[in-house]
């Protein structure tokens, strides 16, 4: 995955010029320095954002012995500024919303027409302490998904047939998927059918996003009565676990869960940067359909 780094420097160095040059002419004091925007420190934002992006490019699952091992060893040449592991840390939490505008703006796909909704759980902690959990108190909640009970978050995703994200929104683990809120801010740029399992089944969402242009596609539960349902889209209907093949690349390459966090920021850093790095990926998840001619 060495390639790509300097690939992803460059994309993100981009940003950063962009996002600078805007904050100058935008935020309430004139000719505000770069240094209260982003700590004044030898390493700058882009390189900052650079380093936390390709952890989750780089299949170490800790980030401490990446950045002493991986970073001032094998990349040292790449960022000769570097700053201790401490001071690091510092700056990743001043990071976190250029982070987010780069993720929002550079790591999403667009609509094609064809999506497909779900939710995965991320869990903070064993079931077994969450009395002792202190961390994420009284901001996670627990949930219940398809494998059981859980402690933590819910991360709502909408891709396309490409395997792109297209949009995604963080809950508690409490938040049920069909929440009017979610799913208004899940489809605001969605057009055509939006497929997903029975746990989207509700009259008031379909109506909700019919009225917005998109149109629910979700199997019947057993006691319901059989509709009909155009071919296509019951096609369509069985490809939706390549929004799972997604969450599994999510969590277990871009590795956006685990039970390590210090703090909130810490967090949503690590979340962040996962699921950009997702982006960078070389081969993702696809359908590879065409319209005329659908593999069953």
């Amino acid at each position: 995955m060495q390639e790509l780094l300097i690939p992803i420097f460059c994309d993100i160095d981009e940003f950063c010029k962009a996002y600078e040059e805007y904050c100058k002419t935008h935020l309430l004091s004139d000719g505000i320095e770069v240094n209260k925007i982003f700590p004044k420190s030898s390493m700058n934002l882009s390189e900052v954002m650079t380093i936390v992006i390709y952890f989750h490019l780089s299949q170490y699952r800790n980030f401490k012995w990446y950045y002493k091992t991986h970073i001032c060893t094998h990349l040292k040449d790449y960022f000769p500024k570097r700053v201790s592991y401490n001071r690091f840390i510092e700056l990743m939490k001043s990071a976190l919303i250029p982070l987010l505008l780069y993720t929002l703006k550079h790591s999403v796909g667009k609509c094609t027409g064809i999506s497909f909704i779900d939710s995965t759980t991320i869990d903070v902690c064993d079931s077994h302490r969450i009395g002792s959990h202190k961390v994420f108190k009284d901001i996670a909640q627990r949930g219940k998904s398809s494998t059981g009970w859980f402690y933590g978050f819910k991360l709502h995703l909408v891709i396309n047939d490409k395997g792109e994200i297209l949009s995604f929104c963080l809950t508690s683990g409490n938040v049920d998927d069909r929440n009017p809120k979610v799913l208004e801010f899940l489809s605001g740029e969605l057009f055509g059918k939006l497929f997903g399992d029975r746990g989207y089944l509700s009259q008031k969402a379909f109506k909700a996003l019919f009225e917005k242009g998109v149109t629910l596609v979700t199997k019947l539960k057993k006691n319901m009565k059989n509709k009909l349902m155009d071919v296509y889209d019951k096609l369509l209907l069985r490809k939706r676990a390549i929004i799972e093949s997604v969450n599994d690349f999510l969590k277990n390459i871009c590795q956006i869960e685990h039970s390590r966090h210090r703090s909130l920021h810490n967090f949503m850093v690590n979340l962040i940067a996962g699921i950009a790095a997702y982006s960078f990926l070389p081969n993702k998840p696809s359908l590879n359909i065409d319209k005329g001619n659908l593999l069953i």
